[in-house]
């Protein structure tokens, strides 16, 4: 919590609104993506998700293959409060949605199901394709599938499997869109990622989620943005996301949203 606490201070220091960016793409992306104040109707749906899974006093057994829960102790969990203490908030649910209709994804990847808040997000974003979620705990997948299955989302493909077995089997997709939130080890994620830009090409953006999690998600986070095929980067705070544009010049933001 050290760690976040002084990487916030850091980040307000550092951080710009939309004033502060020269690039086209990147001020397009905050003005009308980030910064879109549009009541989509979409929104609806997915404040009713996150009503039924807190409604949902159910308890099962997740078996957690990332770094762990701060809050949680042992495998008995009740669903109510995993999506209370562990699930995407709205705020950053909506921002999911924007980001996937804005830049008109059709073949999204995520890695860490979950309950599935921010796979419906996804979901409702991408209009005219589909989504591959991919999460390691049966039980935890079992209820998410209940629920894109009750809420009609039919483009949603759930893979039970765990993110390394996933990305070492061999595939010729490419996504456009790929949401990594289910293990907070930096080391793991710095793999995760390196394996995963045989799935890109040059508009595929990837989205990091918490990565001032720790000191080691951080460190994982300043090597990718390194990475000689990453051009543009940006850091929210909440989340790092990496775009592959070979026509843009390298740049780094660290954006207000």
């Amino acid at each position: 919590m050290i760690h976040q606490s002084k990487s916030y201070l850091e980040f307000l220091r550092r951080s710009k609104n939309k004033h502060g960016v020269h690039s086209p793409f990147v001020f397009d992306l905050i003005t009308k993506c980030f910064n879109d104040k549009t009541k989509h109707p979409e929104y609806k749906i997915l404040r009713q998700y996150k009503k039924t899974l807190k409604q949902d006093k159910s308890e099962f057994n997740m078996t957690d293959f990332g770094q762990g829960s701060r809050v949680f102790k042992g495998t008995r969990r009740k669903t109510s409060r995993v999506a209370k203490q562990a699930g995407m908030k709205l705020k950053r649910q909506k921002l999911l949605f924007r980001l996937a209709s804005y830049l008109e994804t059709k073949n999204n990847l995520e890695l860490g199901t979950s309950l599935g808040i921010s796979t419906a997000a996804l979901a409702l974003g991408t209009k005219k394709g589909k989504i591959l979620t991919v999460e390691g705990c049966p039980n935890t997948a079992k209820k998410a599938e209940g629920l894109f299955e009750e809420f009609n989302l039919n483009n949603i493909q759930l893979e039970q499997n765990t993110f390394i077995n996933f990305l070492s089997t061999p595939s010729q997709d490419k996504y456009d869109l790929i949401f990594i939130d289910g293990d907070h080890n930096g080391e793991r994620t710095l793999k995760y990622f390196e394996k995963l830009l045989a799935f890109t090409h040059n508009d595929t953006v990837i989205v990091f989620d918490d990565i001032y999690w720790s000191k080691g998600m951080t460190e994982a986070w300043e090597k990718i943005i390194k990475n000689e095929k990453v051009t543009v980067s940006i850091d929210t705070f909440q989340w790092g996301l990496v775009f592959f544009r070979k026509e843009q010049l390298k740049q780094h933001f660290v954006i207000r949203v």
